[in-house]
């Protein structure tokens, strides 16, 4: 019985954590303040420099259950290849903004 052993070094896939931040390598952190909350997740957000921005919530805070509402100031990611949609990911803390429900862009909810 002849036993032959591959000694060659593997090669393993790069961790989680490396292709994750090649994907976020080249995006664009921007600050903008909720103007609209819009169906889906979506919001429509004004920069500082008064552009507006369609924006949808990232996993992290959908998965948390991290409530957005008008008036909140966020934290976003965008593409450097289409500057009219963001990402946010991470809502800042802002105690002068009133807490109250969304503001629905659709419309009174009938029953």
């Amino acid at each position: 019985m002849v036993v032959v052993y591959n000694l060659l070094p593997r090669t393993l896939p790069a961790p989680l954590t490396n292709r994750m931040t090649e994907d976020t390598k080249d995006a664009i952190e921007v600050e903008g303040k909720i103007v609209t909350v819009l169906p889906g997740t979506m919001f429509r957000v004004e920069l500082t420099n008064g552009h507006q921005v369609l924006a949808h919530i990232s996993g992290k805070l959908r998965k948390n259950f991290i409530k957005i509402t008008v008036g909140d100031m966020v934290k976003m990611e965008m593409s450097p290849y289409d500057l009219n949609k963001a990402r946010i990911t991470y809502r800042l803390r802002n105690a002068t903004a009133p807490r109250n429900a969304p503001m629905r862009s659709y419309g009174p909810r009938r029953r």
